[in-house]
């Protein structure tokens, strides 16, 4: 069997083609289409890659969440490829319907109505699928709402837990919350705005009354992140619409200090954190210097200091 890599017309990628019976499953899978993830704007309809574009105007179908929020991106940049709606309620009958698309060699993207597919979006289903049938999978990255909203928030960013969308009924959040209350990590959820000042409360009472960021309606007209403490932080009525994302800060009950104690040495918490938590030495101190309200570089100057001692 031979086999020959050439630049394929469509979307520019690469491709191997090979050469053999035609009975052959090597060849029936160099048949097959691609399925291309592609992220697309949270908000801000400029936020979308070049990649994004090209492939989008270069495949044959396109599979929205909704197609008529996608139809606003797609006129923007002139994009007229057929689509079909791909969402949580069809999300297994038309995916077989677009795996048996792939097979025939159609190429498709998968969007969401915003930011990058699967993340609380549809889609894992489809994805597993083609994986599982040798279909080629790739991802063309972009937007996320969760990475934006950390980024600006002001949170230790160094280790986080994505938990998306809690239950909507309060017993199976606080249960949820309660599972979650013994990580040392930036939490990040998605909230819908009608629940965010209950879930909130929610949080104080099982988590303690720990630092947080409200981002609301990212990239948009009226982006806006509010901070304080869960006890403190007020959420006015023109906040409790938009998409949010709501990040809390990590807990530092295993290795704070509290107020007027005489607690362990920099030294010793470096390496409880490091023990008990998996941190690396960098990341250690890094995280004790923001509880204690000093530099990185003092943090450190201190410890090698105690050490010596």
């Amino acid at each position: 069997m031979n086999a020959t890599t050439w630049p394929s017309l469509l979307c520019g990628e690469s491709h191997t083609l090979y050469f053999s019976r035609p009975n052959s499953s090597l060849r029936s899978h160099s048949m097959a289409g691609t399925l291309y993830i592609v992220a697309t704007p949270i908000g801000n309809l400029e936020d979308v890659t070049l990649r994004a574009l090209r492939v989008l105007k270069e495949i044959d179908l396109i599979a929205c969440e909704d197609t008529r929020h996608s139809r606003k991106l797609f006129a923007r940049y002139q994009i007229s490829k057929p689509t079909v709606s791909y969402h949580e309620h069809n999300e297994r009958d038309r995916g077989r319907e677009l795996i048996k698309k792939l097979e025939a060699g159609q190429n498709i993207a998968l969007v969401s109505d915003a930011g990058t597919p699967l993340i609380s979006d549809p889609g894992s289903w489809i994805v597993r699928e083609a994986v599982d049938r040798g279909i080629r999978v790739v991802p063309i990255p972009g937007p996320s709402a969760l990475v934006t909203a950390l980024a600006a928030s002001g949170l230790a960013f160094d280790t986080f837990t994505f938990v998306g969308f809690l239950p909507a009924r309060r017993s199976q959040r606080l249960t949820r919350l309660k599972e979650l209350a013994g990580l040392q990590s930036t939490l990040i959820f998605y909230e819908a705005p009608h629940r965010i000042a209950q879930t909130i409360r929610d949080l104080r009472d099982v988590l303690g009354d720990r630092e947080c960021v409200v981002a609301r309606e990212l990239t948009k007209v009226h982006e806006e992140f509010l901070r304080g403490s869960l006890g403190r932080l007020q959420i006015p009525e023109a906040a409790e619409r938009g998409e949010i994302v709501l990040l809390v800060d990590a807990s530092h009950e295993n290795y704070s200090k509290q107020e007027g104690e005489a607690t362990r040495s920099i030294a010793e918490e470096v390496e409880q954190l490091m023990r008990e938590a998996g941190l690396d030495q960098k990341t250690a101190l890094k995280r004790i210097a923001r509880a204690r309200g000093i530099s990185k570089s003092e943090a450190y100057r201190l410890m090698i200091a105690e050490r010596q001692e």
